[in-house]
C-alpha cells in the first residue's frame, strides 16, 4: 500500500503560486482541487509518475476524511476501487485536473476575496 503521492511539476508550481497568493497551505489547496475535479463528469486520466513535484503523505491530504475521499472517488468512477487504485493514482488524477481548474478560478477572480466567494458559490 502506497502512502505517498508525488505531484507533477505543474501541480507543484501552481500550488506554490496559489499558496503565496492566498496564504492557504498546499494540502488545503489540494483538497479544494480534488473537490473541484470531482464535480466534473469525466474520469481524469492518471498522470504519469514524475519526480520533480511535491511529495505528500496520504494522511496530510486526506486526514481523518480518508474513507470519505475514497468513497467520493469510487462513486465518481461509478465502480468499486481498491485502496491502491484510489491512492495515489486516482487521487493524483483528480488533483492534477482540479489544480488546473483551481488555477483558472483564481485567475478569473483576480484576488483572494473574490476567489473564495466564487468557490463558495459553486457548492
Amino acid at each position: 500500500m502506497n502512502f505517498r503521492l508525488k505531484t507533477s511539476s505543474y501541480v507543484a508550481d501552481k500550488l506554490k503560486q496559489l499558496h503565496s497568493s492566498t496564504n492557504l497551505t498546499p494540502n488545503i489547496l489540494a483538497r479544494i482541487a480534488v473537490s473541484l475535479s470531482l464535480k466534473q463528469k469525466s474520469i481524469p486520466p492518471v498522470p504519469p509518475s514524475e519526480s520533480s513535484g511535491l511529495e505528500f503523505n496520504r494522511n496530510t491530504l486526506t486526514g481523518d476524511q480518508d474513507y470519505l475521499y475514497h468513497v467520493l472517488v469510487a462513486q465518481h468512477a461509478k465502480k468499486e476501487i481498491t485502496d491502491s487504485e484510489f491512492f495515489p493514482d486516482l487521487f493524483n488524477a483528480h488533483l492534477e485536473r482540479g489544480t488546473r481548474i483551481l488555477t483558472g478560478e483564481y485567475q478569473h477572480a483576480g484576488n483572494y476575496d473574490k476567489f473564495i466567494l466564487n468557490l463558495l458559490r459553486q457548492r
